[in-house]
């Protein structure tokens, strides 16, 4: 095969490092903005051009085979050159312009990123967002996205990190549970209560301090907690502390809206939970060399939406 044979392979060989990256035809073209059908035609011409079989597939996942992973190893860097050199070039536009890849948990997204979103579209107008709400922690380069919004403690040493806002794990209900069953006053009786848990593998264990910082070593509990309901979403926990059901540990942007309003209360304002949730907003990327224009702009318009952090009064 000449040099002009293969340049003209490049396209299917990145085709095949992104189905390599997603796991999946259907990830796949959704990526690449294209359909499932044409992502399978590329990798089929790719192999019969390779003269091996570089896919494994089987009815529930896609791998490659070791000759496909050896030529998505060996290629992948200078794709990535690639990318990094458009970007630099395309950063000396006039103003940002192309794709923006964003991931955000599923309840921070939707409460504030995509409204923050909408007032960045309205500053940017050539720059398009391609929004995934997911609370699964997404391999940002591996799966191609720009920039991750992340509700933690200790964003990862690899990636470059901007602090968004402070914030923190509340426990609340509203005021009829607590007029039918009491209100705790102390964490210990929680075990005693309808808890709403945050659902994670194991037993509820919520874990309470109190103490002043800088002060003696605080005082700290933890309790074995249980209720009606277990639930991966803090949107749908709040609702279900709304209507009644039970007492549950939140993200303060998940509940600030109903504290003010008066629809939810505090308990145990003098404890705060720890090792929960996290204790700050961030904007996450994979580390490069230089940050682009549109990534900067967007970094610019999240932390001056959420300047404030999530005020419940």
């Amino acid at each position: 095969m000449n040099q002009q044979d293969v340049a003209g392979l490049w396209a299917h060989v990145h085709w095949l490092g992104v189905l390599a990256d997603s796991g999946s035809y259907t990830g796949a073209a959704a990526r690449l903005s294209v359909s499932k059908a044409a992502v399978s035609q590329r990798i089929v011409e790719l192999e019969r051009a390779a003269g091996v079989p570089l896919v494994q597939r089987t009815t529930r996942s896609v791998r490659l085979t070791p000759a496909g992973q050896q030529l998505v190893d060996q290629t992948r860097g200078a794709f990535e050159q690639i990318a990094r050199g458009f970007a630099g070039v395309r950063d000396q536009a006039a103003t940002p312009s192309g794709v923006l890849r964003i991931s955000a948990p599923v309840a921070l997204g939707r409460q504030h990123v995509a409204p923050a979103l909408q007032a960045f579209h309205r500053a940017h107008p050539q720059v398009r967002v391609d929004l995934e709400l997911s609370d699964r922690l997404v391999p940002l380069a591996r799966e191609g996205f720009d920039l991750a919004v992340r509700h933690t403690s200790a964003p990862p040493d690899d990636h470059v990190a901007w602090k968004l806002c402070d914030s923190r794990t509340l426990l609340v209900a509203n005021q009829r549970y607590l007029r039918q069953r009491g209100t705790p006053d102390h964490p210990a009786a929680l075990a005693g209560h309808d808890c709403l848990a945050y659902l994670r593998p194991g037993p509820a264990i919520w874990q309470f301090e109190r103490g002043q910082s800088g002060g003696p070593e605080p005082e700290r509990i933890e309790v074995t907690v249980s209720g009606p309901l277990r639930a991966n979403n803090s949107e749908l926990l709040r609702d279900a502390v709304l209507d009644g059901l039970g007492i549950a540990l939140v993200p303060d942007f998940s509940a600030a809206a109903a504290l003010r309003a008066g629809r939810l209360r505090e308990v145990l304002p003098g404890w705060r939970p720890v090792g929960f949730f996290g204790d700050a907003v961030y904007a996450i990327r994979p580390w490069s060399p230089q940050t682009p224009r549109a990534v900067s702009a967007v970094v610019d318009c999240l932390r001056q939406a959420l300047s404030g952090g999530f005020a419940m009064g």
